[in-house]
């Protein structure tokens, strides 16, 4: 996990004064980190963005005491999993790695809202389509099965074409990471999912 070091080393420095008042966390990999609009796109709602590039689920997990330390967020929106995949794990131990993340976060914050925004059905890993589904399943199961203060935000679905395959206009060239259209379509359904829960 040292790859790592630096940004997280970063985000300890870059959200010192925002601690007791982060509002919603954004949690997670480069899907996260490069939300750019995230504030803007969020409206009223309080942001802060702790994504990191790259990153894990499992670097999630091992990285989440110091990051949050000290962070009182109203709710936790996480999005990791998909380089978990790309690095050849499988779906059983990216659903290991999220029960592991909601076991630190039910430690940290309680009973705190959180949310896990499914994997996406990127083009450049299409082909391991089967797993990317098989994880959100399971994800979304446990979820359901639990019954608690986890939620489950599925742009899977929505981010298909008519086809059933991924529409590239939610992607940047490279096929994996979103355009701005796909930061459009993701804010449109994590605001279905929060309401006016908040603001």
């Amino acid at each position: 996990m040292y790859w790592y070091e630096e940004e997280v080393k970063s985000l300890e420095k870059l959200h010192k004064t925002s601690k007791e008042n982060p509002g919603v966390i954004f949690y997670g990999s480069s899907s996260i980190r490069l939300w750019d609009s995230l504030e803007n796109d969020l409206g009223n709602i309080k942001v802060t963005n702790l994504g990191f590039g790259g990153s894990t689920l499992a670097a999630c997990v091992w990285f989440f005491d110091r990051i949050m330390f000290l962070y009182q967020p109203k709710a936790l929106i996480v999005y990791a999993g998909d380089n978990d995949l790309g690095d050849g794990r499988t779906a059983e131990e990216v659903f290991i790695f999220f029960q592991q993340l909601m076991v630190k976060a039910n430690q940290r914050f309680g009973m705190l809202p959180c949310y896990f925004i499914s994997l996406k059905p990127s083009v450049s890993r299409w082909h391991m389509a089967d797993q990317f589904k098989y994880a959100n399943n399971l994800i979304e199961s446990e979820i359901i099965k639990l019954n608690n203060n986890w939620h489950f935000i599925d742009v899977f679905k929505r981010m298909l074409d008519k086809a059933g395959k991924p529409n590239p206009i939610y992607y940047d060239d490279d096929g994996l990471h979103l355009s701005k259209e796909g930061y459009k379509l993701w804010t449109e359904i994590v605001l279905e999912k929060l309401g006016n829960n908040y603001l």
